[in-house]
């Protein structure tokens, strides 16, 4: 996600797989955000993302959380009802929730699809933290490697394992293909950031993982891992973007955590792994050559509810569908009446 003047229209890269043909339910897709292709009003640039689509509009930006799906670096082909209000209100919800450590981007959510906010300029660096060895710390690991991004890895760890205490991997924010793993040493001597500037994300990241970990825990869930963005307008620096939602943090149900570590079982968390699952059983890795599968409405319809469970789950809030009746309207005149 960018928070910079220049942002430059941009469309979703094309995917280069064949897709399969099939049959989709007009009602269903009806009641999902695919696209947005707003003109607004003082409007001067816009980009579009995997999932959001972001309007610059003075020192303002305009983020619409579609219901787009994308995995393994690739948008599928049909988007998932309330996908986009699940992500647009679960990071409203922790970014109220942790105004008390750094300010954020936040001004407003006018539309359950839609955020206002300031436009900052971007740091080019994620700031990732892992409280366990899963996921790519895991594969990093079993490949007998004992360092990532800098960080050394302790010996005699399973996968799922707790570290010692959360590190910070950092990665690059590409724009176009795949982030890239930086060291905090590399990021300050190659100038990406200043040093105090990183001493200062470094201490935030940690704090946003404290609060994020304790608010999880308060909902029977481990806060796994997550990835944080931040800004700066002048010497302040932002929290921007979207932060420990189901598409940027792994969750574990903390009931049986210690029972699965203990007779080495999986498991049991709360991301969207299920869809990857899906696309993996259907064939496809997003390997060149591979067929792109589609998913048939009543999985659409599984993904819708396995979302809004998310919601619920790590929110501890009752979900309320939004009117889609005219989705596109609805957004684009909620955002126009904000401005």
């Amino acid at each position: 996600m960018r928070h910079i003047e220049n942002s430059s229209v941009k469309g979703i890269q094309h995917s280069p797989f064949k897709i399969q043909n099939y049959t989709m339910s007009a009602n269903l897709d009806s009641k999902a955000v695919q696209k947005t292709d707003f003109t607004l009003p003082g409007q001067t640039a816009f980009y579009r993302g995997k999932v959001r689509d972001v309007y610059s509009v003075g020192d303002k930006l305009v983020m619409v959380a579609s219901d787009r799906i994308s995995a393994f670096d690739h948008i599928l082909p049909r988007a998932i009802p309330y996908k986009g209000q699940v992500l647009n209100q679960i990071a409203a919800h922790f970014l109220a929730a942790t105004e008390d450590i750094a300010p954020n981007w936040l001004e407003s959510t006018p539309d359950a699809n839609a955020a206002i906010g300031k436009r900052c300029e971007a740091y080019p660096v994620e700031m990732v933290i892992r409280g366990y060895c899963t996921g790519h710390a895991w594969r990093t690991y079993r490949s007998g490697l004992r360092e990532l991004c800098g960080v050394a890895l302790p010996e005699g760890m399973k996968e799922h394992d707790k570290f010692p205490e959360p590190i910070i991997t950092p990665a690059t924010k590409a724009e176009e293909g795949h982030d890239e793993d930086i060291s905090r040493e590399d990021i300050i001597a190659q100038g990406i950031v200043s040093e105090a500037d990183y001493v200062q994300l470094e201490a935030i990241t940690r704090a946003l993982f404290q609060r994020g970990t304790e608010m999880a825990a308060q909902q029977g869930l481990i806060l796994v891992d997550t990835k944080y963005e931040f800004g700066k307008i002048g010497d302040t620096i932002y929290i921007i973007d979207e932060i420990h939602t189901p598409d940027s943090s792994r969750y574990f149900y903390a009931d049986n955590y210690a029972e699965n570590q203990e007779k080495g079982l999986p498991q049991k968390h709360l991301s969207k792994e299920f869809v990857r699952e899906w696309l993996i059983e259907n064939g496809f890795q997003g390997l060149e050559g591979q067929t792109m599968p589609v998913m048939p409405d009543s999985f659409v319809e599984k993904v819708s509810d396995r979302y809004i469970e998310l919601y619920e789950s790590i929110t501890g809030k009752a979900f309320e569908k939004a009117d889609t009746t005219n989705i596109l309207a609805r957004i684009e005149n909620n955002i126009v009446a904000a401005l």
